[in-house]
């Protein structure tokens, strides 16, 4: 009898792993973040780098992760995947960080919606190109949710998924919405190349590498 009323205070998640890095993404790239990645993804993107966090885990409660993320001293908390909207539970977890005095973030990959998320998360949701194979899932009215201080993230394969994500620049005025980040897709495209295109062709973009892969290479929690 006792047990339903906690569950509706203290919601619980299933958790692939908390962690301590820099950040190696989006505009807080640098930073000492702690990374709550939670299990579960809707998707099978060609590049995805996390496909442990597919499945397992283990339930935590939001009071239990609150108490692991404050064994660090850090402001930015990131909360990633998987895909973390996939739970329900990621919207309480959100706030409760939020309440908590740290500067959180979502890693999103735009297929599910962004409504309902705390309005002082920032939010850095991918659309996901031709390349990444989910191209077909994009939530284009997830842009109606986002701010200037949120981002939009194309990670890039090809020249192809290139010109494909500067038609969506264009379609729907990205730049005047939030900042818009290209990455190349790592082991893919050639971070130089892209760097090139993007300075060809003046796009109101911000290159992005993964600079986390460039410390520790794809070792898992770094």
């Amino acid at each position: 009898m006792n047990d339903t009323p906690r569950r509706r205070t203290d919601p619980e998640v299933r958790v692939t792993e908390i962690f301590r890095s820099l950040q190696g993404e989006a505009d807080s790239v640098g930073w000492p973040t702690v990374f709550v990645r939670l299990t579960g993804c809707p998707l099978r993107c060609r590049y995805c780098d996390t496909p442990y966090a597919f499945s397992g885990g283990r339930r935590m409660r939001v009071a239990e992760i609150l108490d692991a993320v404050r064994r660090w001293p850090v402001r930015h908390v990131t909360v990633t995947g998987g895909e973390p909207l996939a739970q329900k539970g990621c919207l309480p977890l959100l706030t409760a960080l939020c309440d908590a005095g740290y500067r959180v973030s979502l890693e999103t990959g735009g297929a599910l919606p962004l409504a309902g998320v705390d309005p002082r998360v920032v939010k850095v949701m991918d659309l996901k190109t031709p390349g990444s194979g989910e191209v077909d899932r994009n939530r284009y009215e997830n842009l109606e949710h986002l701010r200037p201080e949120d981002q939009v993230k194309f990670v890039v394969c090809d020249r192809a998924d290139y010109e494909w994500a500067k038609a969506r620049m264009a379609e729907f005025g990205l730049p005047a919405i939030c900042q818009v980040l290209f990455s190349p897709a790592w082991g893919r495209l050639e971070p130089r190349e892209l760097a090139e295109w993007i300075l060809e062709d003046g796009l109101d973009a911000r290159l992005q590498v993964q600079l986390h892969k460039l410390l520790w290479g794809e070792e898992p929690g770094r």
